[in-house]
């Protein structure tokens, strides 16, 4: 039912029960605000959408105070700009100084609030804040000084992501975002998957820098510095730059790195394509053996340390194949550098991802062979856009280029793993393959695609159904791993990923970028799947060359010994 409310001495019309600030934001005003986030329940903590409604003694939070009929409401009249500016300089009164040095420089909340409200003096002194930055996780830096207690990152990690890392501490003007006990964040249940720093307003989460180790191994002479990057990070990459969403750069990405100075540049799809490969076969094995199904997806390196620390009964069920981008980390260091006759210690082998938890992932335990780590170093999206301005390039000035054979040319499949759902299509293309049967007429799978939370799809190969799920954002996975536990569902493959949407969301992409930029960023690889020739992930040259180098097939012992892993339970300290 529609109302009509004045708006500064204008009639519009609005939904009955929709908060003033939709309603606002559907006119075409736009109100100011800290602590709301979309799909969110608005708790009116900042104060900063504030609005005058005529007969109320004192301002009114738009975000969470609904429209009524013939409701009279100023946005910016002068008092309403006063409260909020006030919020604003005593936010300012006790945060450092050092906006020069914050990562987020240009692109945070509160300098923008402060420019848009003229703050241009300090009025309000207050003592500063004096936290120690927390550097123990190998994925997120945490700077509680900067911290102004929006409470986003609190409900992103309890509400999307169900982890509980984080939560208010202390009471009154002694509250403090942190973990349990107020430890560091390596011994809480912390995930690495970065959603906290997606809404983090200020400089307070920030990914940790993998820059200055990276430059050290460009300048030395003694290192074959080789870079690999991620089909999400192609169609997002251009966004850092200004470019409108959904625009696929891929080979404007390989050119920008030869001239950065890395001496081969590799696709990581191409290593999809084998995880694609060998988990079909996995999903063979187990049904032929009448094994317990389904198995699990084990490529999102957060949904892996979720699962280790509260779900070990499920590991069993997990796939043990490598995320692709450990899997041709370790290709890098043994098949190629013995081709290449390059010593395997002198190759720094660096991965460009949309997720911060790839960093963590580079640095398990698991992911090491005779002493060297598959993966030396990881860049996030943001990191690469930082390393391309250092480097002064223009990246309008430069033609594509492909990347480096072999691992240069992959199929469309391997592209597809960037959305969520994209992992199961590619492993359905290949589950004919594998069993023998003949391909199928259709390869477009609408069912698994889209922004839906959870989709599944049945799909006859041979004489079997394969049954799969995918789902994106830890609280859509919930209800399903518990179907999985108590043997309901009856699914075959089940993929899951932590982030919300896939690798085209995850932690390491461009900030602020909201759901239209990730729906855009879903089309461009669904786009480069329609026009590509080779759409199939055993069809990709590099996977046929390599098994035949194997002489074994998909599923092998040797390919065991190369592409897979193991995951066992951790225990959650805090």
């Amino acid at each position: 039912m529609l109302v009509k409310i004045e708006v500064n001495n204008r009639i519009i019309e609005a939904r009955k029960g929709e908060t003033i600030m939709s309603a606002l934001e559907s006119a075409g005003i736009k109100i100011p605000a800290i602590c709301s986030m979309k799909d969110f329940t608005p708790t009116g903590a900042c104060r900063m959408c504030v609005v005058e409604v005529e007969g109320k003694h004192g301002l009114v939070p738009s975000c969470s105070h609904p429209v009524n009929e013939w409701m009279k409401i100023k946005t910016h009249s002068p008092r309403v700009v006063k409260s909020r500016k006030t919020i604003v300089e005593l936010l300012l009164s006790n945060h450092p100084d050092d906006c020069l040095y914050c990562v987020r420089n240009g692109n945070c909340e509160l300098q923008t609030l402060a420019e848009e409200l003229n703050v241009r003096e300090r009025r309000i002194m207050g003592r500063k804040n004096n936290y120690k930055l927390d550097h123990s996780s190998p994925s997120i830096v945490r700077d509680p000084a900067k911290c102004i207690l929006c409470g986003r990152c609190v409900r992103v990690c309890e509400d999307w992501m169900t982890v509980f890392a984080i939560d208010f501490l202390n009471r009154g003007n002694k509250t403090i975002i942190g973990t349990a006990c107020d430890k560091d964040l390596n011994f809480s249940s912390c995930i690495n998957c970065g959603q906290c720093i997606m809404v983090c307003p200020t400089g307070a989460l920030f990914e940790k820098d993998a820059l200055t180790e990276l430059e050290d191994a460009l300048h030395n002479p003694d290192k074959t510095v080789i870079v690999q990057y991620a089909p999400s990070v192609a169609v997002t990459l251009a966004e850092e730059f200004g470019v409108k969403p959904g625009k696929e750069v891929g080979g404007l990405i390989s050119a920008v790195l030869r001239k950065i100075g890395f001496d081969r540049v590799f696709d990581t799809s191409c290593a999809a394509d084998f995880a694609a490969v060998e988990m079909a076969a996995e999903v063979h094995e187990r049904k032929k053996r009448k094994e317990k199904m389904p198995l699990v997806s084990g490529s999102c390196p957060a949904w892996v340390k979720f699962a280790e620390q509260w779900f070990p009964d499920l590991l069993p069920d997990m796939s043990t194949c490598k995320s692709p981008q450990q899997l041709l980390g370790t290709i890098l260091k043994t098949v190629y550098a013995g081709k290449e006759d390059i010593d395997p210690g002198n190759i720094f082998s660096v991965a460009i991802a949309p997720c911060t938890a790839k960093k963590f992932e580079a640095q398990r335990e698991e992911m090491t062979r005779k002493g060297l780590s598959d993966i030396d170093s990881v860049l996030t999206t943001r990191e690469l856009a930082k390393l391309i301005r250092l480097y002064g390039i223009d990246m309008n000035q430069i033609g594509s280029e492909i990347a480096d054979e072999p691992y240069g040319i992959p199929s469309s499949a391997g592209r597809l793993f960037g959305a969520a759902g994209g992992m199961s299509e590619a492993v359905i293309r290949s589950l004919p393959h594998i069993t023998g049967s003949k391909d199928p007429s259709s390869i477009k799978y609408q069912e698994l695609r889209g922004s839906k939370g959870r989709k599944e799809a049945g799909v006859k190969i041979g004489r079997n159904v394969y049954r799969f799920a995918a789902v994106s954002g830890l609280s859509n996975a919930l209800p399903l791993i518990e179907e999985i536990r108590e043997g309901k569902g009856d699914y075959d493959f089940v993929e899951i990923m932590a982030c919300a949407g896939g690798c085209v969301n995850g932690g390491g992409q461009p900030i602020g970028a909201g759901d239209t930029a990730v729906r855009a960023r879903m089309k461009a690889l669904y786009g480069i799947d329609e026009k590509e020739t080779i759409r199939f992930s055993h069809k990709s040259p590099a996977v046929s060359a390599l098994y035949h180098e194997f002489q074994d097939g998909p599923g092998s012992k040797k390919c065991r010994s190369f592409f897979h892993t193991r995951y066992s339970e951790r225990k959650v300290l805090l």
